[in-house]
């Protein structure tokens, strides 16, 4: 299965934050509608809460009846009909609320915004609003606004919030949403590491949404730190999903070469996170390329007993046999030639005997010879120290592989942090 920048980026930004419509602070249900008695005040229940009295005189409880009676049978076309007169009866802050709560009801009724948001903003400024609606009001107000692209109103309704809890998380979360808005990645970042530290100081967990966020906007706008910060979620949210997609953003970001693809894809096959043909495809092309003969045939067989390979079966198929091939001749003559290499100068020589010995499986013996490599030298370090890591943490050896993983630098350094990773996931 071929993996897109476009199909990353839709998996990354699956369920992102939109406006909330008058919704996830309570008011995507319309509350029960009140029964306006003849000579007595509204009482509007609210779940779990007690019953609210709402003080009208005569002339409001009068205009309020048809509209109320209409909005319980939530017949929206009579309500709305009704709601003028209610409006224009409505003299205090309890009347003037009630008008602005059911036209928020008939907005839902009716799926009509502009109601909605219009009652919201009567809600507030009736002066009828309880203190612990505050927050959902405005946060509703807020939505709205920065949907309508009003954002002196957004402004506004940002600054209450603030002011109601100044050491809210979602202060900053509100202001990093209007940054991505902008365009503003990193400040929109900085602002999601400015609500982590409220959250944690105030003993919470972080949502695992929030790293997901700080992720989408990374990769989106193309920043270095991408794989880092995917990493970051994928700590917090493992799965072999999300192993597979955060490896393969990382070897899109840094246009990975055939030898970094072995190095990524041996990890994804290790954590169980091959998903695609592509994958199986991608990492035996480059076993191929270090002449891991016994890699190429485990792998191409692995994808072909999974049906995962069917595109390229054919090729598959062949690739098997050639592999087999040489790998029969190549095995004979390895102890041999380890030996050689183990007492001889050259590092390259070391390097593609250990590369055989990894493909094969014989895990203890490619350890012994990446070693070798690097003592010997004349190889890149970086890319041996991550072979190394992977031969010893394969052959279950984590303190070591955990040593030669952390001296790992350069482009590979991000690499080696997600082997790290995967070890610390399979516990001591």
């Amino acid at each position: 299965m071929t993996i897109s920048k476009a199909a990353l980026a839709a998996a990354l930004l699956l369920g992102a934050a939109a406006p909330a419509l008058a919704s996830a602070q309570g008011y995507q249900t319309p509350r029960p509608v009140p029964t306006v008695p003849a000579q007595a005040p509204v009482a509007m229940p609210a779940p779990a809460e007690p019953e609210r009295q709402y003080n009208l005189n005569r002339a409001e409880r009068t205009a309020f009846m048809p509209l109320v009676t209409a909005a319980r049978a939530s017949d929206w076309a009579a309500a709305q009909a009704a709601l003028p007169a209610a409006a224009a009866a409505a003299r205090g802050n309890d009347a003037k609320y009630l008008v602005g709560q059911i036209r928020l009801q008939i907005g839902i009724g009716t799926q009509n915004r502009q109601w909605q948001s219009q009652g919201i903003d009567e809600m507030i400024a009736s002066g009828g609003a309880q203190p612990r609606e505050m927050r959902a009001l405005y946060e509703n107000q807020l939505d709205f606004a920065t949907a309508a692209g009003d954002t002196a109103k957004a402004a506004r309704a940002m600054a209450q919030l603030d002011a109601l809890n100044p050491n809210d998380p979602n202060r900053f979360l509100r202001q990093a949403r209007i940054r991505a808005g902008a365009n503003d990645a990193p400040g929109a970042i900085a602002l999601y590491r400015q609500a982590m530290q409220v959250q944690t100081a105030a003993g919470q967990p972080i949502p695992v949404e929030w790293r997901r966020q700080i992720a989408a906007l990374a990769y989106n706008a193309h920043l270095p730190e991408t794989a880092g910060l995917m990493r970051e979620w994928l700590a917090v949210a493992p799965s072999p999903a999300m192993w597979h997609d955060s490896l393969a953003i990382y070897a899109e970001l840094g246009n990975a070469d055939s030898a970094m693809n072995l190095d990524v894809y041996r990890l994804v096959r290790a954590a169980g996170a091959m998903t695609g043909e592509r994958d199986y495809m991608v990492l035996s092309e480059a076993a191929n390329d270090v002449r891991a003969f016994g890699e190429v045939k485990a792998v191409l067989e692995e994808g072909l007993s999974r049906n995962l390979i069917t595109v390229n079966a054919s090729i598959a198929r062949e690739r098997i046999t050639l592999a087999t091939r040489r790998a029969a001749d190549d095995r004979a003559s390895l102890p041999a030639e380890r030996t050689a290499a183990l007492a001889g100068r050259d590092g390259a020589v070391a390097l593609r005997l250990a590369e055989a010995y990894y493909g094969y499986g014989e895990y203890g013996p490619a350890a012994e010879l990446y070693r070798a490599a690097l003592q010997k030298g004349g190889q890149d370090a970086n890319v041996v120290n991550t072979r190394l890591g992977a031969a010893l943490a394969l052959a279950g050896q984590r303190a070591e592989a955990e040593a030669a993983f952390r001296a790992v630098t350069g482009p590979r350094a991000e690499l080696a942090q997600y082997w790290l990773l995967w070890l610390q996931s399979r516990g001591r």
